[in-house]
């Protein structure tokens, strides 16, 4: 088991994540960092600063479903955006746990 130590609008945070998902790991936290930062929510809670992040990656999600392509193309990007959703909820939920413990 790896533990990465990532920040996210101006607040570090140590996550417990599989051998070899470090790297991975690292560039969800800096999307969703990129998110905050846009957002402006940067020093709010961490419950805040995740909840603005999600409703940008869900608003760009919703854009790229809705947006006129062609549907193998469509369905590709919606596929990859969906993992990628489920991997920052499942991220968000990691750094929730750990919050509480500590």
């Amino acid at each position: 088991m790896g533990n990465v130590t990532f920040p996210i609008g101006g607040r570090d945070f140590m996550l417990a994540c599989a051998d070899g998902e470090e790297a991975h790991v690292k560039d969800l936290a800096a999307l969703i960092h990129e998110k905050v930062l846009a957002a402006g929510a940067q020093g709010q809670t961490e419950g805040r600063m995740l909840l603005f992040a999600a409703l940008m990656m869900a608003d760009e999600l919703h854009d790229l479903r809705t947006r006129a392509a062609p549907a193998d193309d469509a369905g590709a990007v919606a596929t990859r955006l969906e993992k990628i959703a489920r991997s920052v909820e499942s991220l968000a939920q990691r750094l929730e746990t750990d919050a509480a413990k500590a």
